[in-house]
């Protein structure tokens, strides 16, 4: 079977459509495949959105629920994740209408994290998530135990 050359070598692939716009050569260029990979390069923003909040909520989490061990390690992850996400979504403004969603698959996965790494058990935190984006963002909020 002739594999395609978006098949065989997606790098040379995606050099050769690129070309091939620029050209405005469209009736040339794969258009179902190009299609496909602009949509997965939404994907991967959403997906980039919600890791960055998981890490986010995981962190904020364990500073909550463990106060004695509250460090500058977690502090500075914390601090970083803020700053990533406020420019993640600056060049990806329409994902803040995915927020309410993004924020549940995240807190999700945090809860599975803190669990492993606090030894506590789920039901000790929140069945969802208690801070609101606008929280979670400030610089100056610092969950209390």
């Amino acid at each position: 079977m002739d594999q395609t050359l978006y098949e065989r070598d997606f790098y040379a692939w995606a050099n050769e459509q690129a070309a091939l716009l620029r050209a405005g050569k469209l009736d040339a260029a794969d258009i179902a495949h190009i299609a496909e990979e602009i949509e997965s390069m939404g994907r991967t923003e959403k997906r980039e959105l919600i890791s960055r909040l998981s890490v986010l909520l995981l962190h904020l989490l364990k500073w909550q629920f463990q106060p004695g061990r509250r460090g500058a390690g977690w502090e500075a992850t914390i601090t970083v994740q803020r700053d990533d996400l406020s420019d993640h979504l600056r060049d990806n403004p329409s994902l803040k209408a995915k927020l309410d969603e993004a924020i549940a698959d995240a807190y999700r996965k945090a809860v599975i994290l803190a669990v492993g790494e606090t030894g506590q058990l789920k039901s000790s935190f929140p069945a969802a998530c208690p801070w609101p984006f606008e929280q979670l963002m400030d610089m100056d909020f610092w969950p209390d135990a």
